[in-house]
């Protein structure tokens, strides 16, 4: 016979396990913080301090994202200015040979401020299951005049352990624009590479590395061992159906950089007064990359419309 006391403790056990579950299941939350002085927005996990991402931007500096922490806060997963490739900076977009300016390369050596002129940044949503904010650059020619007004729309959110970070790039032509056929020049990532390192580019075709150097896919991912990991970190860049030049070309580096960008196979133009909208989702996680599982997270986003 089972006594009170044996009984009140298997109930407080069953409890217990009931409540941790029920925190378990409970959907990641976020919040943002902004500092204007600093030209930063960050993001963070619920009503913690543990860090998600900064989105830095400053009044005369090409905006991007750095650092990019893994899912579960154990490890970097994004690298500022490389001594390989010092105009790389974690995540951001640069076009090249756009109406003769590099946006990509030549505009983020150290000092170099002639190129985009900061217009806002702002929290769209402060807090939530999915947050959102936005930054608004004029690129201008070398005259200091603008070019393209250039919005970023950036959102966060996690499932099943991996953040899904959203990018609605927007180029509004203030003059006709011509961006140049040129081997790179768009979204680019750039992950913590090193000599030696385990790492690999892995396209939705299967094509590896430099295999998948210019060629087209609809999704590809970058992965590597990652400082104080057991696994790798992971960072997939999904294209969407409804982008020009879908499906996009990519870049990928000898140290495993890697971008989409529409400029690889041709030219492309906007009249003056006409925009261009262009969207991609971020897949940010840690352990084995499983194909099958990419493309049914790619599935569902090429089902969302605009």
């Amino acid at each position: 016979m089972i006594s009170m006391r044996s009984l009140l403790t298997t109930l407080l056990v069953v409890w217990l396990c009931s409540a941790s579950s029920a925190r378990s299941a409970q959907p990641v939350t976020f919040h943002v913080v902004q500092d204007s002085s600093a030209g930063t927005i960050s993001v963070l996990r619920g009503g913690s301090r543990d860090l998600v991402l900064v989105q830095n931007a400053q009044e005369r500096s090409r905006p991007f994202l750095h650092p990019i922490m893994s899912p579960d806060g154990k490890g970097m997963l994004t690298e500022y200015r490389p001594s390989h490739h010092p105009h790389q900076t974690g995540v951001y977009w640069g076009l090249k040979a756009t109406n003769g300016r590099d946006f990509f390369m030549a505009c983020c050596v150290p000092g170099e401020q002639r190129y985009h002129r900061r217009v806002s940044a702002s929290v769209l949503q402060e807090s939530g299951a999915r947050v959102s904010w936005r930054t608004v650059y004029d690129l201008l020619d070398q005259n200091g005049q603008t070019i393209l007004v250039e919005t970023k729309t950036w959102s966060i959110q996690e499932q099943d352990g991996k953040y899904l970070l959203d990018l609605e790039w927007r180029g509004d032509a203030k003059r006709a624009v011509t961006v140049d056929r040129f081997y790179v020049g768009g979204l680019f990532i750039r992950m913590p590479w090193r000599q030696g390192i385990a790492g690999e580019v892995i396209n939705a075709a299967g094509q590896r590395n430099n295999q998948a150097e210019q060629q087209r896919a609809i999704w590809a991912d970058v992965g590597m061992a990652i400082e104080g990991r057991d696994d790798w970190g992971h960072i997939a860049i999904l294209d969407h159906p409804d982008n020009r030049g879908f499906p996009i070309a990519w870049r990928v580096d000898a140290q495993l950089g890697v971008g989409p960008s529409r400029q690889i196979l041709q030219d492309w133009r906007l009249s003056e007064g006409e925009s261009e909208v262009t969207r991609y989702r971020l897949v940010v996680y840690t352990g084995r990359l499983d194909p099958t599982v990419l493309h049914r997270a790619w599935t569902a986003y090429a089902s969302e419309s605009r």
